[in-house]
């Protein structure tokens, strides 16, 4: 599925107005997509007012007035790491931003490409461009890539913070700064809210290819095993191109509608939201209905609302994240003497929709996809 319009173009917006100018070609790099979908986009949004139009470049309209109070010196700036198409991060990457400018600090943006070790050599580029802080979120799609990571990291010489990324405990960068969602609150506001509306064997189809697909996986089986009232769960790569860690069992490779009719679930949880739509339109060619037949929970909630019907998601706070990570980055710039590291978790939110519903105790019993009666849905936030 393609990155949805909107966020292609608050990425293109915020490029632009971290760099003041940008060349069209350049943007069609970073954001892997054809010079004339951004020249497209950026027609747009120069009709908004948002952008100016160049020959081949893009410039801000940020108006004197908002610009920061002061001029920042050349050394005054921090460079923000992030993986291309990576939708999640956009709002994060907003919120730091918001606080940066209104800081007079100015911001270089690196998009990393899709490959192993590709955060290194940006962030060696941004320190010898004069960056004095690192916002961090590296594309670590397993174990072995992230843990070749933890020596640089370990060695950097400037404040850092990690962006929705958490070192296991006793590595190499425990050390540093982090600002992360508590995505085992967020797995256990998903297993409530399912049990609460009387489901008793649920299915988590899920990634397996970053820190948080991994916390995530780990938090689901740890909550759902413990629960009184969960009678059977069970765990099932999204898309099979979402593990590369493996070895899985049948079952966890197993296509979802096999899985729901073998388990009897009448719910799933599915990671993450893009996944979550292919997932429901597969159902949907099954003859599994939603929510009548099986209720489902997206997480993520970037796109969740857009899906038919809209899908009940958990929402981590993306923006907040960028925001807290900035703060605390600054109040590292601002430290006469280094004070202790902080790991900053902030709690995501259950948003419900239409792609849930109440079960009676007979629904399950009768096979689970194949649950029939009026459900109740709680209007979203």
């Amino acid at each position: 599925m393609r990155e949805p319009v909107d966020l292609r173009r608050q990425r293109i917006l915020a490029a632009v107005q971290a760099r003041g100018t940008a060349r069209v070609r350049d943007l069609a790099d970073e954001l892997q997509v054809s010079v004339v979908t951004v020249r497209r986009d950026v027609e747009e949004l120069t009709r908004e007012g948002r952008l100016r139009r160049g020959h081949g470049v893009v410039r801000s309209t940020l108006p004197a007035q908002e610009a920061p109070a002061r001029e920042a010196a050349d050394g005054d700036r921090v460079a923000v790491v992030v993986p291309e198409r990576h939708s999640y991060l956009t709002e994060t990457l907003h919120g730091a931003r918001t606080v940066l400018e209104e800081a007079g600090v100015r911001l270089a943006l690196h998009i990393a490409p899709q490959a192993a070790g590709a955060e290194r050599p940006l962030v060696e580029r941004a320190l010898a461009d004069g960056a004095r802080g690192l916002l961090l979120a590296p594309r670590w799609n397993s174990l072995a890539v992230e843990e070749a990571d933890h020596g640089w990291l370990s060695g950097l010489a400037v404040p850092t913070v990690l962006m929705e990324r958490r070192p296991r405990r006793g590595s190499a960068p425990h050390v540093l700064d982090s600002v992360c969602s508590d995505h085992w609150y967020g797995a256990h506001l998903a297993v409530e809210h399912l049990v609460g509306l009387g489901h008793r064997r649920v299915v988590f189809a899920t990634r397996d290819d970053s820190p948080t697909a991994r916390t995530l996986r780990s938090a689901l089986a740890e909550i759902a095993g413990a629960h009184p009232l969960v009678e059977e769960w069970a765990w099932a790569l999204s898309t099979p191109e979402s593990g590369p860690e493996g070895p899985y069992s049948a079952d966890e490779t197993a296509e979802l509608p096999v899985l729901l009719r073998k388990t009897g679930a009448s719910a799933v949880v599915l990671h993450g939201d893009v996944d979550a739509l292919m997932i429901v339109q597969r159902l949907a060619a099954e003859g599994v209905r939603v929510p009548r037949d099986c209720s489902v929970v997206a997480y993520d909630d970037v796109v969740a609302g857009l899906a038919t019907p809209p899908l009940t998601a958990i929402s981590p706070p993306r923006a907040e994240v960028g925001r807290v990570a900035a703060e605390l980055l600054l109040r590292r710039l601002r430290e006469s003497t280094p004070g202790p590291t902080r790991r900053v978790e902030l709690l995501p939110r259950l948003m419900v929709r239409g792609s849930t519903r109440r079960v009676d105790a007979g629904d399950e019993d009768a096979g689970g996809t194949g649950a029939t009666g009026s459900g109740t849905i709680t209007p979203d936030e």
